[in-house]
């Protein structure tokens, strides 16, 4: 049985500069360098106190947006709870639990002045494995946010328990626990917060766009879609029909025939969850009998850490594609795909200031 606890998302940084540090060092941190040593601050009113006069430029209620998270992180997470870092440079979520109480860091490491020790439980937990509301309810921009609806510490304690673990969804009649008033008001208060700081678009748009292909591109029609993207890449491309394959979805070749370099083994694996170091061997197998020049492995969920190793040294060999490398892959052909993917997959471009 899952232990439910309570859950938190510490982001590293708006460009997920810290994110590396966080799993290095086993700790989850904020930066708030103007607001000095918290370990003496013992309430919300004294942190929203704190920080007026730590942000003398900003209106009231963005200090006191920050006091909230700053609050959270100081006084309301505890010793057990989980901790969920997007990790912004990477398909994959990172999940510990909090190992020890606030600490200081006068000094800084990097932009992080304060910080709280992490046992990781895992930290490559695809993007694809989580429900499309897990993922909004952990997209908030803020640095600390609590995490409650949907059922979501315990969707995230199943998810840290086991490494081929898949969100099990929301429970049928699960409901929040009931929480004293001044925790109440404490929830307000950091709820406001995550308002102000909107959410990760980025991220949000993949998600969804993720979630369109595995919906409409699921098993034998993803390797339709990968074989379509090669053919507008200029490859002569033979997907081999449903069933077994002997581990080859897809052959594809330059020239006329299809038979001039660079020839490739295409294997392709719909499933969200990361593909094992069995599937590269396979793979390897597959580009020697074809006598193919590359190969490349098309995994939604990304691949496991045995199969990076088993990659390593295989840079010009063996190519993989997950979620948002193929994503990339599409928006680079979109034009040139065929009628009835883009009817599937709608897509338009959308040009934004960068800010």
């Amino acid at each position: 049985m899952v232990a439910e606890t309570r859950a938190w998302v510490v982001r590293g940084g708006s460009k997920g500069e810290s994110d590396q540090l966080f799993l290095a060092k086993n700790l989850v941190g904020i930066g708030f360098d103007t607001f000095g040593d918290l370990t003496s601050v013992t309430s919300r009113d004294a942190m929203k106190a704190l920080a007026v006069k730590a942000l003398p430029e900003a209106k009231e209620a963005s200090a006191y947006n920050y006091a909230a998270q700053a609050w959270a992180f100081r006084g309301r997470i505890e010793v057990g709870d989980l901790v969920v870092v997007p990790l912004k440079n990477s398909p994959h979520v990172a999940i510990g639990r909090i190992a020890g109480d606030y600490e200081y860091a006068p000094d800084g490491l990097g932009k992080v002045h304060h910080t709280r020790t992490v046992e990781w439980l895992r930290t490559d937990i695809p993007r694809t494995v989580i429900g499309k509301d897990l993922l909004y309810s952990i997209g908030a921009f803020s640095t600390v946010v609590q995490v409650q609806r949907n059922d979501a510490a315990y969707r995230l304690g199943v998810l840290a328990a086991s490494d081929d673990a898949e969100d099990p969804g929301e429970r049928s009649g699960a409901v929040p626990k009931p929480v004293a008033a001044s925790a109440a008001a404490d929830d307000a208060d950091l709820e406001d917060a995550a308002t102000e700081s909107g959410f990760d678009i980025d991220a949000y748009v993949s998600d969804r766009i993720t979630a369109r292909i595995r919906e409409r591109f699921d098993g034998h029609r993803l390797s339709q879609l990968v074989g379509a993207i090669l053919e507008a890449e200029g490859f002569v491309v033979q997907v081999s029909p449903p069933g077994a394959d002997g581990g080859v979805d897809i052959l594809a070749g330059r020239g006329l025939f299809g038979m001039d370099a660079p020839r490739v083994v295409v294997q392709v694996k719909s499933e969200p969850k990361a593909v094992s170091d069995t599937v590269v061997s396979q793979l390897h197998g597959a580009v020697a009998r074809n006598a193919a020049d590359q190969g490349l492995l098309v995994a939604m969920g990304g691949v496991t850490k045995p199969a990076e190793r088993e990659l390593v040294g295989q840079k010009f060999r063996v190519a993989v594609w997950d979620a948002d490398r193929l994503q990339r892959a599409i928006f680079e052909n979109y034009e040139s795909l065929p009628a009835d993917v883009k009817a599937d997959l709608p897509l338009r471009r959308a040009w934004v200031l960068a800010e």
